[in-house]
């Protein structure tokens, strides 16, 4: 049962005490990898340090995930126990070869409590102190520090300032120097089968060529993910790296890979010379290069070429129908071609009018080779990006796409893309949750490494309430895409719907620390915030989302919903005003203001507004079902009704 912030200051006891944080370095992406592993660490670090906080008095409050929360009435013995614990665990690392580290934040000052659990700025500092710990280190506050110098036998360190989030006061940080901890150091391990096409460098006279080296990348990337044996990260996360100056260290690291390809392109007139290497990330020695003089019309042959030497050279057998699918030739034009490139570059800039001009170029390549699939397969992407961003609405761009899915995949079966967007219209359109899992499966068979398909089929299962089963694909998708935003987010609200929240907050911290400017980290972050009775920071989060969106009719609409639940009736009931007279002009999702009415209260006008929405095809209105605020109206007799005809009731 939630406990508002009101009840707690008003049935508890305060008392002054040190809290403790700890937390194991490198536990989730752990359990993205190996669940199995992930659990046996976290059960063997319970046992190993829990009896360290009763040797100190210390009093477990509660654990969270890999974290534990411990209380002592003592800055001293809260420290000391610290110290303990790292000891005790890098004496076991030394035994074992084991790699298991631990940072620990503590703090003092006054805290409230309530129900066994304690609350209050004390807790909230010490859960943002712990992440400045180095790993198998220990941060002090300087409340702690003060309390503890001369009495600890360690050097203690000041950190450089550095704003705690969510606290509005300075606080002087302090690390505990502990004689091991220079030696401490992360080992690396490098897949070399798990691979990286950076972004082709364009070298032609040029600069507007530059969409055909990015198309390159594309296709490269593409053809090579039909291969069973290698892992090939998301177009997403590679661009990231389009004309920085990182080394194959840095980026082997940060995308987790072992073998990196990168080349340039030189197209001039009808000619094209395309250099390409193959590096190993931990020698960063070349595997294989080559050089590449034709004519444009043998463009597939070299892509197909370095495809396949890429497997030879990572002695990666290819099945007899990669081989083919590799080899086949997409179009007869290369001007379809061109165009179709220069499509994918538009598409991938997601604003409306890239959008737009994204479909016409897809139209032009389809006129001139109207048995090209992929164009047919660009086209339907530009249907799906229209309804998901509000552009379009949804029964005319679920059946474009729909048109076009089908066509590409009556042309080309063998092709994934169009499996997938099929599967978004069988599913979120036309409620043929079966069917969308069978295409999405097939997707994932043609191209092992489609992170898109992980992702969608992860939101689908979300929808069908399958929340443990869609955590597992959202966390592929991860592992193929790791720079990726917006599956970062999912799996921020990954973490969140399975209760996780603190794993979380973590989460959507780190995407917005790479991500400033992305709305939708922000406003997850804030239903994050909601969900641990934490309203003024949600709201807080809420705006900047609105803000950063450029005023985003859908974001405006959740907002008044995170206000209403807050109490602040008339903010709320202003923004809903305003998006029905918006309405009269521009397409406002019906099922954003339904959001905003049970937000304010407004239950009756929310069901025939959701009514609307799913009368619209909607596709947010699968989110009332699962967003767990909206629980207690999911009880309501025409909630079973919308939920039935959703095909979910059952599901």
């Amino acid at each position: 049962m939630e406990v508002s912030l009101i009840e707690i200051l008003t049935s508890s006891e305060r008392k002054l005490a040190a809290i403790m944080f700890t937390d194991i370095v490198g536990y989730t992406a752990l359990g993205q990898e190996n669940e199995s592993a992930a659990l046996e660490l976290l059960e063997g670090h319970r046992e190993l340090i829990r009896p360290l906080f009763s040797k100190h008095a210390g009093r477990e409050v509660k654990t969270m995930g890999d974290s534990f929360l411990i209380e002592f009435a003592s800055a001293l013995e809260a420290t000391l126990c610290a110290i303990d614990i790292q000891s005790t665990v890098h004496s076991r690392n030394l035994e074992r070869g084991e790699k298991l580290q631990v940072r620990i934040g503590i703090h003092v000052g006054d805290v409230i409590h309530r129900d066994e659990d304690v609350y209050g700025d004390a807790v909230n500092i010490a859960s943002r102190i712990e992440p400045l710990a180095s790993a198998g280190g220990i941060c002090i506050s300087e409340q702690v520090f003060d309390q503890v110098r001369n009495k600890i036998p360690y050097k203690l360190v000041k950190l450089q300032p550095t704003e705690l989030k969510n606290v509005a006061f300075p606080i002087d940080v302090y690390k505990v120097e502990l004689p091991w901890g220079a030696g401490i150091k992360q080992e690396t391990e490098y897949d070399k089968l798990r691979l990286a096409i950076l972004p082709f460098a364009n070298v032609s006279a040029d600069p507007n060529d530059d969409y055909f080296a990015d198309g390159m990348t594309d296709e490269l990337i593409s053809t090579t993910s039909s291969i069973t044996g290698l892992t090939l990260i998301a177009r997403t996360s590679v661009m990231r790296y389009k004309g920085q100056a990182k080394g194959i260290e840095e980026i082997g690291r940060e995308l987790s890979v072992g073998t990196v390809l990168e080349g340039s392109v030189r197209k001039a007139g009808n000619r094209l010379r395309i250099t390409v290497q193959l590096i190993d990330v931990p020698s960063q020695g070349h595997l294989w290069a080559q050089s590449y003089d034709r004519e444009f019309d043998d463009i597939f042959a070299v892509q197909s070429d370095i495809a396949k030497r890429v497997a030879e050279a990572l002695r990666v057998k290819m099945l007899p129908n990669e081989t083919r699918q590799i080899e086949k030739r997409p179009t007869r034009s290369a001007e379809a071609f061109i165009l179709y490139l220069k499509g994918r570059h538009f598409w991938n800039e997601r604003t409306r009018e890239s959008n737009a001009k994204a479909a016409r170029y897809f139209e032009e390549a389809t006129k001139l080779d109207p048995n090209f699939a992929l164009a047919y397969a660009g086209l339907a992407d530009c249907s799906l990006i229209s309804q998901n961003y509000g552009w379009q609405m949804p029964s005319e761009a679920f059946l474009m796409a729909k048109e076009y899915s089908l066509k590409a995949i009556a042309l080309d079966s063998g092709l994934a893309e169009p499996h997938a967007s099929l599967a978004a219209v069988k599913g979120t359109y036309e409620y043929d949750w079966d069917g969308a899992e069978v295409e999405l499966k097939r997707a994932m068979e043609l191209k092992p490494s489609y992170a898109t398909a992980y992702q969608w089929y992860s939101l689908q299962l979300w929808f069908r309430r399958r929340f443990d089963e869609s955590f597992e694909q959202i966390k592929r998708a991860s592992v193929l895409d790791p720079l990726s935003r917006v599956i970062g987010n999912n799996l921020g609200w990954g973490l969140a719907t399975l209760g996780r929240l603190k794993e979380a907050v973590d989460q959507f911290e780190k995407l917005i620390e790479s991500y400033p400017d992305y709305a939708h980290a922000h406003w997850y972050l804030g239903w994050t915030y909601f969900l641990q009775s934490m309203m003024n920071e949600g709201i807080g989060e809420a705006r900047k989302a609105v803000g950063l969106s450029g005023n985003d009719s859908q974001l405006r609409a959740e907002l008044a919903c995170m206000l209403g639940f807050a109490g602040r009736f008339g903010e709320a009931n202003q923004i809903i005003d305003e998006l029905k007279e918006l309405s009269r002009t521009t397409y406002v999702n019906k099922v954003g203001i339904a959001f905003a009415l049970f937000g304010a209260g407004r239950i009756d006008e929310g069901f025939s507004y959701l009514e609307m929405g799913y009368h619209d095809r909607s596709d947010t209105i699968l989110y009332f079902g699962s967003y767990p605020w909206f629980k207690q109206w999911r009880e309501d007799p025409r909630w079973a009704s919308i939920e039935k005809r959703l095909g979910l009731l059952h599901s």
